[in-house]
């Protein structure tokens, strides 16, 4: 009997779990309580939010000392896709008044995370953050979507022909609108265009080396901002 109820209690603790995660679907939770601690900009402060999936999370993780800075705040979560981050973005990036955002998101999308999305749809998700940021005086940097063959989680679904497509759309907007196009694609891609094993180990994630070439790019896009 005693068996019977920790097992009772067991799956009610996980399906209490499962339901506030789909109640709060973006997330808005996982960093309410650092946008608050967080506080205004120092006066003269040019803070810069990073707004993104896996990829961002896990960049402090391979390279601290970039995120050292506290003018630089990372706002990734693991998994996420566009429509997701959109819900999300004026808790986590329009709130902390931030100079500038660079906006890494798409790759979850063509994988299917949270259902069947075109990349026209990616896009226009992509398309509205940006327009929400620009309407609240917050400099863009759109991000290409990072180079994969295939994804080990959900394989079959050709990333490599739909990322240079959806990078493409990503550009053109972009550049129609002023704003900075962030290209870490050509930079890292191979022959397959995916991504080569020294740059990340499963395909996807950047190894510290990918990491190292994203940072120069992304130093160079984000002095452009803030200095237009």
């Amino acid at each position: 009997m005693k068996y019977l109820k920790c097992i009772l209690l067991l799956f009610l603790l996980i399906s209490l779990n499962l339901s506030m995660n789909a109640q709060d679907w973006p997330e808005l939770n996982r960093f309410r309580k650092q946008n608050k601690n967080l506080g205004a900009p120092a006066k003269g402060e040019q803070r810069v939010v990073f707004m993104g999936n896996s990829i961002t999370e896990g960049w402090p993780n391979k390279d601290p000392e970039y995120f050292e800075k506290p003018s630089y705040i990372n706002r990734g979560i693991g998994g996420q896709t566009t429509p997701q981050m959109l819900l999300r973005f004026r808790a986590d990036v329009i709130d902390l008044k931030p100079k500038a955002v660079v906006i890494l998101a798409g790759t979850n999308d063509i994988a299917g995370n949270t259902g069947p999305m075109t990349l026209e749809e990616i896009r226009d998700n992509i398309i509205s953050m940006s327009e929400l940021a620009m309407a609240n005086d917050i400099k863009v940097i759109i991000s290409s979507v990072l180079p994969a063959y295939d994804y080990h989680w959900r394989p079959g679904l050709e990333p490599n022909i739909k990322i240079p497509k959806l990078n493409a759309m990503l550009k053109d907007y972009a550049e129609n609108n002023g704003l900075i196009y962030l290209d870490y694609f050509t930079a890292m891609a191979d022959e397959r265009n995916g991504l080569p094993t020294e740059l990340a180990d499963d395909g996807v994630h950047p190894t510290k080396e990918g990491y190292m070439i994203m940072k120069g790019l992304a130093e160079e896009a984000i002095k452009k901002a803030l200095n237009d």
